[in-house]
């Protein structure tokens, strides 16, 4: 295990600042984001990262976060109180560990946040990048590389989906699970579909119609699309900032729940690390996933209120696992919550472990 400092190159931010300076922008489609990125929005948020974001005063304030590297993964390491279990805090796409700090600030345990592979800083894994691979490499980073007995797991989207996986893999090692996606069964055979749940799988299936084109080609053609993002960063800002406008509890601003540095931070690590290619890597393996088995551990869910989220009812969550101990829809904050609303779920996490112990 080694400490790790980002430090970006001079001379790959003066290309990055050309690059964008060069940027050709698209004539609109539609009205402001009726087809995706509003250009003139994007422009805007261009011209920022170019002239006025201070990456070196960002990149500061991510290495007062302890980081590290180990076998080819980067994670944060915050110790608060080794006499308790930690909690793991994973991120999903198209985020990173920077999503997570603003929430492990507010915990009094030590807190673990990995970058997942692929993403940034870590290194792909060997085979494919199914849930319970990334949930192999989790556990060996706490227990082999950081001693860790039992622990908690936290995440939402990837992440929450590998957390799930290390629940069921590791029961005796994982204290409890934390989701903000509630997890589904292996199957709904058990008792009948409810009217509520048909509801929810309907109106998921209709928002899909709208929003499904950026999977598909990541799971089909990613390689495709990797390269005009690891060449042009307005195309990288434009196919990051959709989601995080889309999916956040924002209302149509994406501003309104992150600043532009936030933003432009979140863009140019994925731009430095030129991680956005292997970011799609789980998609194009999603095939290699094999079922779940039910959780068994004690389980959470601060349900988030994004779109493809919202309606989504308890029963679900009951269906998967068998110890639901905690569920609540806050009607705020969405795919993004721990980055969205910290202190929400700061509260709810914090509750749950100690009523785990």
């Amino acid at each position: 295990m080694q400490p790790f400092t980002i430090d970006v190159p001079d001379d790959v931010l003066d290309d990055l600042r050309a690059r964008l300076a060069r940027t050709r922008f698209t004539t609109p489609s539609a009205s402001a984001w009726g087809a995706g990125v509003d250009p003139a929005y994007l422009a805007s948020l261009v011209a920022y990262w170019a002239n006025d974001f201070d990456w070196r005063a960002a990149e500061a304030h991510l290495n007062r976060s302890p980081q590290f590297i180990d076998r080819g993964q980067h994670f944060v390491h915050l110790r608060r109180d080794a006499t308790r279990p930690p909690v793991l805090l994973a991120h999903g796409w198209p985020s990173s560990f920077i999503e997570m700090l603003p929430l492990a600030e507010l915990l009094d345990v030590d807190v673990v946040i990995p970058s997942l592979p692929g993403f940034l800083y870590s290194e792909l894994v060997d085979g494919p990048l199914t849930r319970a691979a990334i949930a192999e490499t989790f556990h060996a980073l706490m227990t082999e590389t950081l001693g860790y007995e039992r622990y908690f797991a936290f995440g939402g989207d990837i992440g929450g989906a590998a957390s799930s996986w290390l629940a069921t893999m590791y029961p005796h090692e994982v204290a409890g699970l934390h989701m903000i996606h509630g997890p589904f069964p292996a199957a709904f055979d058990a008792s009948p579909i409810t009217p509520a749940e048909q509801a929810f799988f309907d109106a998921e299936a209709a928002y899909d119609e709208g929003d499904e084109g950026y999977s598909s080609i990541m799971a089909t053609r990613p390689d495709t699309i990797a390269a005009a993002l690891a060449d042009s960063p307005a195309g990288l800002a434009a196919w990051i900032v959709d989601k995080y406008r889309d999916w956040s509890d924002c209302g149509g601003d994406v501003e309104s729940r992150f600043d532009r540095d936030a933003l432009c931070t979140i863009l140019t690590l994925y731009w430095a690390t030129g991680s956005i290619g292997t970011s799609f890597r789980q998609y194009l393996d999603y095939p290699h996933n094999a079922t779940r088995p039910n959780i068994t551990v004690p389980v959470a869910v601060t349900l988030s209120s994004e779109p493809g989220m919202r309606g989504f009812p308890r029963s679900i969550a009951e269906r998967a696992a068998t110890d639901l101990r905690q569920y609540s829809a806050p009607g705020r904050g969405g795919h993004f919550l721990a980055f969205e609303e910290p202190e929400l779920v700061a509260d709810e996490l914090g509750a749950f472990m100690r009523s785990v112990g």
